[in-house]
């Protein structure tokens, strides 16, 4: 499988942990379950619900926001967390 998800439906959470640190915004709109037209839209007025980089023509999401907003932590913090607890 490629690094950036292109199957349809839902991104489960083992391909969001495999995700390069920025991502197309296709990928981020599959795992935020947003349309196409709906995520260019929220990334065009800038209300996208994490960072969105334009880069030239091509908007960039990256990553850590994203999964910070879905509330996934990589399996690193969550180890760092359970100690703290």
């Amino acid at each position: 499988m490629s690094t950036q998800a292109t199957a349809q439906g839902p991104a489960t959470r083992d391909e969001l942990l495999r995700l390069p640190a920025a991502i197309d915004l296709d990928t981020a709109n599959r795992a935020f379950a947003l349309g196409r037209s709906a995520g260019y839209a929220l990334a065009k007025r800038g209300t996208y619900p994490c960072r969105v980089l334009k880069l030239g023509n091509a908007y960039r999401v990256v990553t850590a926001d994203m999964l910070r907003v879905l509330g996934i932590a990589h399996a690193a913090e969550e180890s760092t967390l359970n100690r703290a607890e």
